[in-house]
């Protein structure tokens, strides 16, 4: 059995920038609270957690008049509500969320219906949302003309996969081209997740068994395992108890690893610790 890492795995600079945040925050100030957990990963949190950063599902649960933004990032109208209570932001979200956000305000104050490619229950998402207002609409299906203006932008999750994003973006154009009376695209799939997600598939057509690494509730994380399944068997796992040696039965060779941009690298050394110990 030869084990292999891809060459782009675990902690995005947009992660890690927001855990040294959040700890750097914690040690000057004491016990904090997220809106949400910082990352979808459970690791993290339970890590964060032994530091004093503990988790609330909204404003009414904070216990101080502070409030640490998760790599997500929040709707216009969570900073607004935070901000006319007096609470402190610790502002973490990722650079190219914030893009999107960015994108989503420019392209619905200029008069466009916002149509964002992703799952519209994601937190990302609903955040970007609300930078739309009422002219945004979030789906991975393509939404019917009547839910839109003549005036259309397209913009999308930034874990989405850019082959999706393409296909989707194309079959908008094949079924609503005629309507449209201007149509602006905008590609907001972050640089880390194409990265990570062309390592991957690289790496997933030279192995015999994929493992990818990280919490089923990452959007990225299961981005990586639909993209490598269409190429090799894959295993979705979030820690190394999870491998089955059985999986790797009549397949001796070649086993890939990659793991979501939320996954901590003590975690994937624990996923080729376990491997190592069934040579």
């Amino acid at each position: 059995m030869r084990i292999e890492k891809a060459a782009e795995i675990g902690f995005c600079t947009g992660v890690r920038r927001a855990i040294d945040m959040i700890e750097k925050a914690a040690g000057e100030m004491g016990p904090l609270q997220t809106l949400g957990p910082i990352v979808h990963n459970q690791q993290v949190v339970d890590k964060l957690a032994s530091c004093g950063v503990t988790v609330a599902d909204s404003l009414d649960q904070l216990k101080r008049d502070i409030l640490c933004i998760s790599s997500h990032g929040v709707g216009p109208q969570v900073i607004d509500e935070a901000e006319s209570r007096g609470i402190k932001i610790i502002d973490t979200t990722c650079p190219f969320v914030r893009r999107a956000q960015g994108a989503a305000k420019k392209l619905a104050n200029a008069g466009f219906s916002v149509v964002v490619f992703g799952d519209e229950n994601h937190r990302e998402v609903q955040g970007v949302l609300g930078y739309a207002g009422e002219k945004g609409l979030a789906t991975v299906k393509v939404p019917p003309f009547s839910k839109l203006s003549p005036r259309v932008g397209i913009l999308s999750q930034t874990t989405q996969s850019f082959p999706a994003f393409h296909s989707f973006v194309s079959s908008f154009i094949q079924k609503h081209l005629e309507r449209i009376a201007e149509l602006r695209v905008v590609n907001t799939i972050c640089d880390a997740t194409r990265k990570h997600q062309e390592a991957a598939l690289e790496l997933a057509k030279r192995s015999d068994v994929m493992l990818v690494v990280g919490s089923r509730g990452s959007a990225n994380t299961k981005r990586l395992a639909e993209l490598c399944s269409v190429v090799v068997d894959t295993h979705h796992i979030e820690t190394a108890r999870e491998i089955d040696p059985s999986w790797f039965t009549g397949k001796d060779g070649h086993i890939g690893i990659t793991a979501g941009a939320s996954t901590p690298d003590e975690v994937i050394d624990e996923v080729v610790s376990r491997l190592d110990g069934m040579k």
